[in-house]
């Protein structure tokens, strides 16, 4: 459904249908809406996407790599989005660097089964096996953010 990574017709029907279940709150919380200005069109695009949480912190992980179009559209706002689940809640996604990401993908793999077909390691494999393939996994902290217009918040 993914072919070329990106979505064919019945996958983009889906990732709506997706996205619309997750906005409206009408699925458990760690799905959720993402919804990112398009960095042609400027019009706001819905994403579904699985929050995985770490160490107390929450994160997104582009499960088809670097070439996602969510991705691309936030590194256009720089970091500016905002996350429904029957709320909306203005954030900033901080990317994380390569290093720090194998913890965050195991775990991702562990509460997104529909990611596991699309990333190359079991979720069960060692820390090690996710070192491997972390550079090529774009992961993101939420962090608070402001509505759209105002700078993002900042705070470590």
């Amino acid at each position: 459904m993914y072919q070329g990574g990106r979505p064919n017709r019945l996958a983009s029907l889906l990732n709506r249908w997706w996205a619309w279940l997750a906005a409206a709150g009408l699925w458990p919380g760690r799905l959720a809406a993402l919804e990112v200005r398009g960095r042609r069109s400027g019009r706001l695009t819905s994403f579904p996407v699985a929050i995985a949480d770490h160490g107390g912190e929450r994160y997104l992980v582009a499960m088809l790599g670097e070439g996602t179009n969510w991705v691309a559209n936030l590194r256009a706002t720089r970091g500016q989005a905002v996350l429904r689940h029957g709320r909306r809640e203005a954030v900033w996604l901080e990317p994380v660097e390569p290093a720090a990401r194998a913890p965050i993908l195991r775990r991702y793999l562990q509460i997104a089964p529909g990611a596991r077909p699309h990333v190359p390691v079991d979720r069960r494999a060692p820390l090690a096996d996710f070192d491997a393939i972390a550079a090529r996994y774009p992961v993101y902290r939420i962090r608070p953010g402001r509505e759209e217009g105002t700078s993002p918040a900042r705070s470590r």
